[in-house]
């Protein structure tokens, strides 16, 4: 291919250095081979932030988003195509984009106007519902597919169905190196006249690096003058969650072994520069990786491409890389077929020489200005391929769509509102108030919100720390003799009444926060902990009179089935409380009166929503029937004549009989109405539920009897209420939770919609519904 083409602007996506990742150094090895083999094409770069402060860019770099914050892929879309560019080359791993699965990335592929081409760094072969349905649609809004095996390329037509003239396969570049003996670099790092094995990388505990070094004594007894470099720093997600706890281990593994002064740790991250002296240093290079599904390894290519003998554990792309004769393949977490390897080549150089000689030569096709020629080859054909999907005219949002565009996360207050101890209760204004302390039913609330916050990808360092305090919180409330909880703390951390004393609705609200910890966290030890407390706490439920009690339960009890379906206390608690809520329905409603009790009151939602959920996974139809009959009454009496959400007000309720009180109204009956409608709706798929919940969460915003929004931007807090003539300005726990707990529910029904748009007539799976 000639230097020359008619794609003028090219917006590469994906991390970029200096980042340390392996995406980020392949894009801007990328971005440079493009700008080399190019130079009239202006190759610009859209960065992905994991860091709020984010990070020192060069200057090719025009525009960054932040991971989670889903605006910022709608802003990206719009600079690309105020910018005019001509492709868009997205470089998608899961894990680096925000929302489940990564899905946040699809609001700039359906935004963005030029024709995009998408580098698959991961192919699944096994993807839950989220990354299956985020493959496909990446598939579907993409003009080309690009992966580096031919492996992928097999997969994503057999398992994802991609038509085949839609995939390129481009292999992963690689520098331009020499074809020079290793001893010509080992006296930069003081190693010469030693066999030099060499691993590098990112480090993290799926590498297999330990089996290396279980393997070097048998190594030593044969070849006593052989080092093993591991070269790279620690995966930085790695060092936020555990610091240097791999390594220290591996260190500690040399020093047993009695190797530690044949192992050389360079605990940093190289340039390209550094990384070819290291490499061309080697004798042997190793990847003892513990995932066999790895359909890409850029270390692997780096090392085979450049002349080096490879010994490698039998994942994806080293199986197809090193058939033939191009490497040597041992069975994963086998130190002593590693061992075997390094000694076998070791002692026989024709073989080792046979063998670079032969990954050097097919690595002619894989170094970088020959993979950017591939790729604008393949830039080429999405340009002149792409349909009018690719081409249109921005079409601008209607007010209606633009209503339903969701707030940015801002957790400032919740944060200030939280201390070691746990969430406090009441706040002064945005001040938390010490003189109310603490209150389970709060804590219980929090909880359940980071846990929800960790299904969205929205759970920082900081927030897991508040929730190991709420977690502790609810854990130390709990009374072995009784089963239920202490709800109030007062600041010096006395309980201020007996756990008998209490309401029983905290009782219910610790249950729900436990289960939705059960069912819906990815932390083992969290599910462990959590699943042991809601056990010992399930029996006290049922002697519980509050039908409040039993909705936050029966809620809970579905949350923890979603794990543990086959428990059977806890689904015959479920059947126990269902059938006493749907009792009072039956005895209480009348055709003028479709609610369970002579008084509208409190979290009066949950009512409704309990008898939903349960009616539809118990199969009783009757009892889903009552709950939709329950809800639709409750929404129509909750709105005002001019038809926003008007909440029963908490100064005299709403008796049979009376008229409903209007003020003041209630945060937490906004939440109770945003979450039951989310659940009629994925219950019974009528569209019209969507807009019950959009009302309702739209009185935090200002669409209510006062025009003024609850929530705070600047705080991030909510107030209090709803007066006749003014806002509650305090911003307490309860307002706050409940207005956070609404926006994630509302992001996670949001990420739900949309992968059911984009999936057009495939039957996306509905996501269960949050708590």
């Amino acid at each position: 291919m000639t230097n020359s083409t008619d794609v003028r602007r090219i917006a590469l996506v994906g991390d970029y250095l200096p980042r340390k990742c392996g995406i980020a150094t392949y894009t801007y090895d990328l971005r440079q081979a493009l700008a080399g083999r190019f130079p009239a094409a202006d190759v610009l770069v859209v960065p992905v932030n994991d860091i709020a402060e984010g990070y020192e860019y060069p200057a090719e770099v025009r525009f960054e988003i932040q991971e989670q914050e889903l605006d910022g892929y709608r802003r990206a879309a719009d600079y690309l195509n105020f910018n005019d560019v001509d492709v868009v080359c997205l470089q998608h791993e899961y894990g680096i984009f925000g929302g489940p699965a990564g899905r946040y990335v699809l609001t700039l592929l359906r935004d963005v106007h030029a024709p995009v081409v998408t580098t698959l760094h991961t192919v699944l072969e096994e993807p839950n519902d989220d990354q299956r349905n985020v493959l496909l649609q990446i598939a579907e809004l993409s003009a080309r597919l690009i992966v580096m095996t031919e492996r992928g390329r097999k997969m994503l037509q057999e398992i994802y169905h991609v038509p085949a003239e839609k995939i390129d396969v481009i292999p992963h570049g690689i520098p331009d190196m020499p074809f020079v003996d290793p001893n010509f670099y080992k006296d930069q790092f003081q190693v010469e006249g030693k066999n030099v094995l060499l691993t590098f990388g990112l480090l993290s505990p799926n590498k297999g690096i330990e089996y290396v070094l279980q393997a070097m004594p048998r190594i030593l007894e044969r070849f006593p003058d052989t080092v093993y470099i591991v070269l790279g720093a620690t995966h930085p997600n790695l060092v936020r969650e555990q610091g240097e706890t791999y390594r220290l281990m591996l260190r500690r593994l040399a020093e047993d072994l009695g190797v530690e002064r044949n192992v050389l740790f360079y605990n940093r991250f190289v340039d390209l520069k550094e990384l070819t002296e290291f490499i061309g240093a080697a004798d042997i290079y190793i990847t003892p990786y513990l995932n066999r599904a790895q359909i890409t390894s850029g270390t692997l290519a780096y090392s085979f491409g450049c002349g080096k003998a490879v010994i490698s554990t039998p994942y994806w792309h080293a199986e197809e890389l090193l058939a033939d004769g191009r490497g040597v393949l041992v069975p994963p977490r086998d130190s002593h077929s590693i061992a075997e390897a390094v000694i076998d080549l070791l002692d026989n150089e024709p073989k080792r020489h046979a063998m670079r000689k032969r990954a050097y030569l097919l690595g002619r096709d894989m170094i970088w200005p020959t993979v950017a020629g591939r790729f604008m080859e393949s830039f080429q054909r999405a340009r002149h391929s792409a349909t009018p999907r690719f081409r249109h005219a921005q079409r601008l949002k209607s007010l209606d769509e633009q209503s339903q565009m969701l707030p940015a996360w801002r957790f400032d207050h919740l944060l200030r509102m939280t201390d070691k101890i746990g969430m406090f209760q009441h706040a002064k204004y945005a001040l938390p108030d010490y003189q109310h302390g603490y209150c389970t039913d709060d804590n219980s609330r929090a909880l359940a919100l980071t846990v929800l916050l960790e299904e969205l990808g929205q759970l920082t360092p900081q927030l897991k720390s508040a929730q190991t305090s709420y977690a502790a919180f609810v854990n130390h409330a709990f009374d072995p003799q009784t089963h239920r909880f202490h709800n109030f703390m007062a600041f010096d951390r006395s309980w201020l009444a007996r756990p008998e004393d209490e309401s029983d609705d905290c009782l219910g609200r610790a249950i729900w926060a436990l289960g939705t910890c059960v069912g819906r966290s990815g932390d083992r030890s969290l599910q462990m902990w959590a699943a042991q407390l809601f056990d010992r706490s399930l029996e006290a439920i049922t002697h519980t009179t509050s039908p409040r009690a039993w909705a936050f339960a029966l809620i809970g009890i579905h949350e923890y089935l979603r794990r543990l379906s086959g428990d059977r206390k806890a689904s015959l608690a479920r059947e126990h409380l269902a059938m006493r809520l749907l009792e009072l329905y039956e005895r209480t409603a009348s055709q003028q009166w479709l609610w369970l009790e002579d008084i509208v009151s409190y979290s009066n939602a949950k009512l409704p929503h309990a008898l939903i959920l349960s009616g539809r996974w118990m199969g009783n139809e009757t009892m889903q029937a009552a709950g939709l009959r329950a809800l639709e009454w409750l929404c129509s009496v909750q709105k005002s004549p001019a038809g926003h959400f008007r909440p029963i007000g908490n100064a005299g309720f709403y008796r049979r009989g009376e008229t409903p009180a209007l003020y003041d109204q209630q945060p937490i009956e906004a939440h109770a109405t945003v979450s039951a409608c989310i659940e009629a709706y994925h219950t019974t798929g009528d569209a019209r539920w969507l807009q019950e919940a959009r009302l309702a969460f739209e009185w935090f915003l200002g669409r209510n009897d006062l025009g003024e929004p609850l929530y705070d931007t600047r705080t991030g807090g909510c107030r209090d209420g709803l007066h006749e003539d003014r806002l509650n300005e305090n911003q307490g726990a309860e307002s706050t939770l409940a207005f956070l707990l609404s926006l994630a529910e509302c992001y996670l029904l949001e990420s739900v919609l949309a992968m059911r748009q984009e999936a057009g007539n495939r039957t996306a799976p509905a996501a269960q519904p949050a708590t």
